[in-house]
C-alpha cells in the first residue's frame, strides 16, 4: 500500500459502465518522512510520479489517503473491472516509524 495526498480529479467524458459510483483523483505518494505530519500539514510533492487511483470512498482534495494498486486493486468488486489502484483508506492521523536497519 502507498500512502499519498489527493491532489485533483479526472474528469471523464465516457467510462466503463462497471466504474459507475466512483470517480478518479490525481494523488501524489508521500515520501515516508511525511507520513507523521501528513494529517496536520500538507506535505510538499514528493519526487514520485503522480497516479490517478479509483475512488469510490468519498476522498476529497488534499486528503491523505491509502492506495492499493495491481491485481489487489479489483479484490473488492465480485465483477471484473478494468482499474489498476484504488483507494482503499483515509487517513485522520498517521504515526510511521522506521524499522531499524541495525539490529542487534
Amino acid at each position: 500500500m502507498r500512502v499519498a495526498q489527493v491532489i485533483g480529479r479526472v474528469t471523464l467524458s465516457l467510462q466503463d459502465p462497471s466504474l459507475k459510483g466512483g470517480r478518479w483523483l490525481v494523488c501524489n505518494p508521500l515520501d515516508a518522512v511525511h507520513f507523521n505530519t501528513a494529517c496536520q500539514t500538507a506535505p510538499p510533492l514528493s519526487s514520485q510520479f503522480s497516479m490517478v487511483a479509483y475512488d469510490n470512498m468519498g476522498a476529497g482534495e488534499g486528503d491523505i489517503v491509502g492506495i492499493v494498486e495491481g491485481a489487489e486493486a479489483t479484490a473488492p468488486f465480485d465483477h471484473d473491472i478494468p482499474i489498476d489502484a484504488i483507494t482503499v483508506a483515509i487517513f485522520d492521523s498517521l504515526n510511521y516509524q522506521a524499522a531499524d536497519s541495525n539490529p542487534s
